[in-house]
């Protein structure tokens, strides 16, 4: 039985309880049936299947592992999938959860496009006839990323050409009401000229055209891109873990 001080049905109802928290805005779509809980300060929740994360939580970790766990122990959550939690130490979920693996990361966002950058007129939407320019230079450039061309999760891709040849690429990946930035990468020949700079903010003040707030996700290791993105603006930040359940 799963020990909550609250049952949340619905995407309005975990919104008023997180209180408009952006992650919560950005991992909750509006055309998906949530259901959720809060438990202490903490509010969580569960995704219908298909999608690359099977619910997640916002608050404090403790409360989120014991609902979590609950659901991994009557069979509601099932090896294979993930959850994304506020940040958590891999022994901590070890003692709670069947993990296969953990990954941290950040979720950072901007209420404000950035100031403009040298070389963002450069930054261009591209259609389906770049896709094979787009795989090419994901393969070369980002070979780990989830966003590939063809993904259904994908709204738009943004990218930079030096003549003909595609040199750096970004994703459109938002799902919830909030604009969502993927998959920024810059050709390795190219790097260190600005263009991760460029990409980011072009495509951020494309999304503001859409959107009251843009967000991406970055790796903690990724210390560069971190500092990148701050500088840009992106200073709202929800330290996360994802766990992959075994």
């Amino acid at each position: 039985m799963i020990a909550a001080d609250q049952v949340l049905t619905g995407r309005d109802a975990l919104l008023a309880a997180a209180n408009d928290h952006p992650y919560v805005r950005h991992a909750l779509r509006r055309d998906q049936v949530a259901r959720g809980w809060r438990h202490g300060d903490t509010v969580g929740w569960l995704l219908p299947p298909g999608g690359l994360s099977a619910g997640g939580a916002v608050g404090a970790p403790g409360p989120a592992l014991d609902v979590f766990a609950a659901l991994s122990a009557d069979g509601t959550l099932r090896p294979g999938q993930s959850v994304n939690l506020p940040r958590v130490t891999a022994a901590e979920v070890a003692a709670r959860l069947p993990v296969a693996r953990t990954g941290e990361w950040d979720f950072l966002w901007t209420a404000g496009p950035p100031a403009r950058q040298p070389g963002q007129e450069r930054v261009v939407r591209l259609t389906g006839a770049d896709h094979p320019a787009l795989a090419a230079l994901v393969e070369e450039a980002y070979p780990g990323t989830t966003s590939r061309p063809g993904d259904p999760g994908i709204v738009d891709w943004y990218g930079i050409r030096d003549g003909e040849r595609l040199i750096a690429c970004g994703a459109d990946r938002s799902r919830g009401d909030i604009g969502f930035l993927a998959g920024l990468t810059v050709a390795p020949g190219h790097r260190g000229r600005g263009l991760g700079a460029a990409l980011t903010t072009g495509m951020t003040h494309a999304l503001f055209a859409r959107y009251d707030h843009v967000a991406l996700g970055v790796y903690t290791v990724n210390v560069g891109a971190t500092r990148l993105y701050r500088r840009l603006g992106f200073t709202g930040t929800a330290p996360r873990t994802t766990v992959y359940l075994g």
